[in-house]
Protein backbone atom coordinates (compact mmCIF):
# COMPACT_ATOMS: atom_id res chain seq x y z
CA UNK A 1 0.00 0.00 0.00
CA UNK A 2 2.05 3.06 -0.88
CA UNK A 3 0.21 6.48 -0.27
CA UNK A 4 1.28 9.85 -2.29
CA UNK A 5 0.45 12.96 0.37
CA UNK A 6 0.00 16.36 -0.34
CA UNK A 7 -1.54 19.59 0.75
CA UNK A 8 -2.32 23.10 -0.04
CA UNK A 9 -1.46 23.14 -3.64
CA UNK A 10 -3.97 26.42 -4.00
CA UNK A 11 -5.31 25.60 -7.32
CA UNK A 12 -1.27 25.62 -8.62
CA UNK A 13 -1.85 23.72 -11.70
CA UNK A 14 1.61 22.21 -12.40
CA UNK A 15 1.50 20.95 -9.38
CA UNK A 16 -0.95 19.12 -10.40
CA UNK A 17 -0.11 18.16 -13.59
CA UNK A 18 2.93 16.74 -11.80
CA UNK A 19 0.77 14.99 -9.50
CA UNK A 20 -1.04 13.36 -12.28
CA UNK A 21 2.04 11.82 -13.77
CA UNK A 22 3.51 11.09 -10.00
CA UNK A 23 0.01 8.92 -9.39
CA UNK A 24 0.75 6.00 -11.81
CA UNK A 25 3.44 4.67 -8.76
CA UNK A 26 1.16 4.33 -6.31
CA UNK A 27 -2.23 3.18 -4.47
CA UNK A 28 -3.97 6.28 -3.21
CA UNK A 29 -3.74 9.82 -3.53
CA UNK A 30 -3.93 12.03 -1.03
CA UNK A 31 -4.95 15.43 -1.12
CA UNK A 32 -5.33 17.07 2.11
CA UNK A 33 -7.02 20.44 1.91
CA UNK A 34 -6.83 23.56 0.21
CA UNK A 35 -6.94 22.38 -3.71
CA UNK A 36 -8.52 25.76 -4.57
CA UNK A 37 -7.55 29.10 -3.57
CA UNK A 38 -9.88 32.15 -2.25
CA UNK A 39 -7.38 35.11 -3.12
CA UNK A 40 -6.87 33.33 -6.48
CA UNK A 41 -8.21 35.72 -9.83
CA UNK A 42 -10.00 32.64 -10.96
CA UNK A 43 -13.60 32.67 -9.55
CA UNK A 44 -13.98 29.78 -7.36
CA UNK A 45 -16.87 27.87 -9.48
CA UNK A 46 -13.61 28.44 -12.47
CA UNK A 47 -11.49 26.49 -9.78
CA UNK A 48 -13.91 24.04 -9.14
CA UNK A 49 -14.88 23.06 -12.77
CA UNK A 50 -10.74 22.59 -13.76
CA UNK A 51 -10.28 20.75 -10.21
CA UNK A 52 -12.93 18.26 -11.04
CA UNK A 53 -11.34 17.84 -14.27
CA UNK A 54 -7.99 16.38 -12.62
CA UNK A 55 -9.16 14.92 -9.69
CA UNK A 56 -11.08 12.77 -12.78
CA UNK A 57 -8.16 12.17 -14.76
CA UNK A 58 -6.44 10.88 -11.18
CA UNK A 59 -8.80 8.64 -9.88
CA UNK A 60 -8.30 6.72 -13.47
CA UNK A 61 -4.65 5.96 -12.34
CA UNK A 62 -5.30 5.60 -7.95
CA UNK A 63 -7.78 6.13 -5.63
CA UNK A 64 -8.24 9.94 -4.63
CA UNK A 65 -9.10 10.55 -1.75
CA UNK A 66 -9.70 14.55 -1.04
CA UNK A 67 -10.62 16.72 2.24
CA UNK A 68 -11.31 20.27 2.20
CA UNK A 69 -9.46 23.11 3.60
CA UNK A 70 -10.12 26.70 4.36
CA UNK A 71 -9.72 27.50 0.88
CA UNK A 72 -12.13 25.12 -0.84
CA UNK A 73 -14.96 26.80 0.72
CA UNK A 74 -17.80 28.25 -1.19
CA UNK A 75 -21.44 28.55 0.33
CA UNK A 76 -23.17 27.42 3.14
CA UNK A 77 -24.48 23.91 3.46
CA UNK A 78 -27.86 23.02 5.13
CA UNK A 79 -27.13 23.68 8.30
CA UNK A 80 -25.84 27.87 7.35
CA UNK A 81 -22.19 26.68 8.25
CA UNK A 82 -19.72 26.86 4.71
CA UNK A 83 -18.87 23.91 3.21
CA UNK A 84 -16.99 22.80 -0.42
CA UNK A 85 -19.71 21.75 -1.80
CA UNK A 86 -17.93 21.74 -5.11
CA UNK A 87 -15.83 18.80 -3.58
CA UNK A 88 -18.59 16.74 -2.54
CA UNK A 89 -20.04 17.07 -6.12
CA UNK A 90 -16.52 15.92 -7.79
CA UNK A 91 -17.17 12.59 -5.78
CA UNK A 92 -16.92 9.31 -8.10
CA UNK A 93 -16.49 6.20 -8.45
CA UNK A 94 -12.86 6.28 -7.70
CA UNK A 95 -12.24 9.33 -5.86
CA UNK A 96 -13.77 10.01 -2.10
CA UNK A 97 -14.44 12.81 -0.48
CA UNK A 98 -15.22 15.00 2.45
CA UNK A 99 -17.63 12.65 4.85
CA UNK A 100 -16.63 9.49 3.53
CA UNK A 101 -14.90 6.46 4.82
CA UNK A 102 -13.61 3.71 2.36
CA UNK A 103 -11.52 0.65 3.40
CA UNK A 104 -8.68 -0.24 0.85
CA UNK A 105 -6.60 -3.48 1.54
CA UNK A 106 -7.13 -3.78 5.34
CA UNK A 107 -6.24 0.34 5.93
CA UNK A 108 -9.48 1.92 6.76
CA UNK A 109 -9.63 5.77 5.30
CA UNK A 110 -11.14 8.85 6.64
CA UNK A 111 -11.91 12.04 5.10
CA UNK A 112 -12.94 14.68 7.22
CA UNK A 113 -14.10 18.45 5.77
CA UNK A 114 -12.91 21.46 7.19
CA UNK A 115 -15.50 22.36 9.85
CA UNK A 116 -16.87 26.57 10.37
CA UNK A 117 -18.97 25.98 12.70
CA UNK A 118 -20.23 23.64 15.76
CA UNK A 119 -22.38 21.10 13.49
CA UNK A 120 -20.02 20.29 11.37
CA UNK A 121 -17.53 19.84 14.22
CA UNK A 122 -19.84 17.42 15.34
CA UNK A 123 -20.84 15.90 12.27
CA UNK A 124 -16.87 14.86 12.27
CA UNK A 125 -17.24 13.45 15.55
CA UNK A 126 -20.12 11.14 14.42
CA UNK A 127 -18.06 10.56 11.71
CA UNK A 128 -14.98 9.29 13.43
CA UNK A 129 -17.06 7.32 16.35
CA UNK A 130 -19.04 5.86 13.42
CA UNK A 131 -15.56 4.97 11.73
CA UNK A 132 -14.25 3.24 14.86
CA UNK A 133 -16.64 0.48 14.88
CA UNK A 134 -14.76 -3.00 13.48
CA UNK A 135 -11.80 -0.76 12.51
CA UNK A 136 -9.56 -2.86 10.41
CA UNK A 137 -5.68 -3.52 10.79
CA UNK A 138 -4.56 -0.04 10.39
CA UNK A 139 -6.57 3.52 10.07
CA UNK A 140 -5.59 6.81 8.50
CA UNK A 141 -7.00 9.78 8.92
CA UNK A 142 -7.50 12.93 6.48
CA UNK A 143 -7.73 16.23 8.12
CA UNK A 144 -6.47 19.59 6.84
CA UNK A 145 -5.57 21.41 10.41
CA UNK A 146 -2.61 20.23 12.28
CA UNK A 147 -3.62 18.47 15.81
CA UNK A 148 -2.21 20.80 19.10
CA UNK A 149 0.52 19.00 21.16
CA UNK A 150 2.29 18.60 17.79
CA UNK A 151 5.18 20.95 16.01
CA UNK A 152 3.00 20.73 12.66
CA UNK A 153 1.12 23.60 13.74
CA UNK A 154 4.26 26.30 14.24
CA UNK A 155 4.68 28.95 11.58
CA UNK A 156 8.02 30.40 12.75
CA UNK A 157 5.86 32.93 14.78
CA UNK A 158 2.52 31.23 16.15
CA UNK A 159 1.14 28.20 16.58
CA UNK A 160 -2.23 27.58 15.47
CA UNK A 161 -3.48 24.25 17.61
CA UNK A 162 -6.55 22.16 16.53
CA UNK A 163 -7.55 20.89 20.15
CA UNK A 164 -10.38 18.90 18.70
CA UNK A 165 -8.42 16.94 16.72
CA UNK A 166 -5.68 16.31 19.04
CA UNK A 167 -8.52 15.18 21.49
CA UNK A 168 -9.84 12.80 18.48
CA UNK A 169 -6.90 11.78 18.72
CA UNK A 170 -6.16 10.61 22.07
CA UNK A 171 -9.74 9.19 21.99
CA UNK A 172 -9.70 6.81 18.89
CA UNK A 173 -5.34 6.67 18.31
CA UNK A 174 -5.68 5.87 14.52
CA UNK A 175 -2.46 4.87 12.87
CA UNK A 176 -1.50 7.86 10.59
CA UNK A 177 -3.05 11.09 9.81
CA UNK A 178 -2.05 13.39 7.17
CA UNK A 179 -2.62 17.02 7.78
CA UNK A 180 -1.56 20.31 5.44
CA UNK A 181 -2.64 24.22 6.70
CA UNK A 182 0.55 25.18 7.99
CA UNK A 183 2.78 25.83 4.91
CA UNK A 184 6.18 26.73 6.77
CA UNK A 185 6.28 23.57 9.38
CA UNK A 186 8.61 21.23 8.40
CA UNK A 187 11.42 24.12 7.75
CA UNK A 188 10.57 26.56 10.55
CA UNK A 189 13.49 25.98 13.42
CA UNK A 190 11.75 23.85 15.56
CA UNK A 191 9.58 22.56 13.28
CA UNK A 192 9.11 19.20 11.25
CA UNK A 193 7.21 17.33 8.73
CA UNK A 194 5.62 14.71 11.07
CA UNK A 195 5.24 14.28 14.66
CA UNK A 196 3.60 11.74 17.17
CA UNK A 197 0.44 11.68 19.73
CA UNK A 198 1.02 8.56 21.51
CA UNK A 199 0.88 5.55 18.51
CA UNK A 200 -0.08 8.16 15.66
CA UNK A 201 2.02 9.69 13.33
CA UNK A 202 1.27 12.86 12.10
CA UNK A 203 2.38 14.26 9.05
CA UNK A 204 2.26 17.84 7.06
CA UNK A 205 4.31 17.97 3.68
CA UNK A 206 4.11 21.71 3.84
CA UNK A 207 4.21 24.15 1.05
CA UNK A 208 6.62 25.60 -1.06
CA UNK A 209 7.72 26.96 -4.74
CA UNK A 210 9.10 25.02 -7.30
CA UNK A 211 7.56 22.76 -10.34
CA UNK A 212 7.28 19.68 -7.38
CA UNK A 213 4.92 20.28 -4.60
CA UNK A 214 6.25 18.78 -0.93
CA UNK A 215 4.92 15.71 -0.84
CA UNK A 216 5.37 12.53 1.46
CA UNK A 217 4.83 8.64 -0.07
CA UNK A 218 3.91 5.86 2.73
CA UNK A 219 4.37 2.60 2.60
CA UNK A 220 2.13 1.05 4.84
CA UNK A 221 3.60 -2.55 4.12
CA UNK A 222 6.85 -1.62 4.77
CA UNK A 223 6.68 0.49 7.63
CA UNK A 224 8.05 3.96 6.02
CA UNK A 225 7.81 7.70 5.31
CA UNK A 226 9.49 9.45 2.44
CA UNK A 227 9.35 13.49 2.65
CA UNK A 228 10.36 15.31 -0.82
CA UNK A 229 10.54 18.99 0.41
CA UNK A 230 12.05 20.49 -2.83
CA UNK A 231 14.76 21.13 -1.43
CA UNK A 232 16.07 18.64 0.92
CA UNK A 233 14.57 15.01 1.67
CA UNK A 234 13.88 13.05 4.45
CA UNK A 235 12.71 9.34 5.69
CA UNK A 236 11.58 7.82 8.90
CA UNK A 237 10.46 4.34 9.96
CA UNK A 238 6.67 4.18 10.66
Amino acid sequence: MRILAVSDLHYRLPHYDWLTKAADGVDVVAIVGDLADVVSPVPIDVQAVVLDEYLGRLGEKARVLAASGNHDLDGPGEHGEQVSRWLRSAARENVHVDGTSIDVDGTRFTICPWWDGPVTKDEIGAQLAAASTDRPERWVWLYHSPPAGTVLCRDGRREFPDHDLAAWIEQYQPDVVLCGHIHQAPWIDGGSWHDRIGRTVVFNAGKQPGPVPPHITLDLDAGTADWFGVYESQSIQL
